[in-house]
């Protein structure tokens, strides 16, 4: 069961105008398409991609940052070769087979 502090802010919500300038966390993830945790490690990583307002206080996008956002993340991942993020395989299972004297 989900925590309300993870439904309030762990959840894409769809903003109120896709054209808006700044955006929340939230709103950022649901146009990209993405996590709010995948989010916000991204954006730990790359704070010139994001704004606060406030010391500390909410985490804001605006359309050249979020453009910026979508660019770095369609180029993929340098060290692996492969788009970020990256979507897990289904595993594979075995079928044992008796071995035949």
């Amino acid at each position: 069961m989900a925590t309300e502090a993870y439904e309030r802010y762990g959840v894409p919500t769809a903003p109120e105008d896709a054209a808006q300038e700044y955006m929340t966390v939230q709103e950022t993830a649901y146009v990209l398409k993405c996590s709010v945790s995948w989010l916000r490690r991204f954006l730990g990583n790359h704070s010139t991609l994001c704004g606060r307002n406030g010391h500390g206080g909410r985490i804001i996008t605006n359309r050249e940052q979020r453009a910026a956002i979508h660019a770095t993340r369609s180029a993929g991942d340098p060290r692996k070769g492969r788009p970020v993020p990256r979507r897990r395989s289904p595993r594979r299972t075995t079928v044992n087979t008796p071995v035949t004297p």
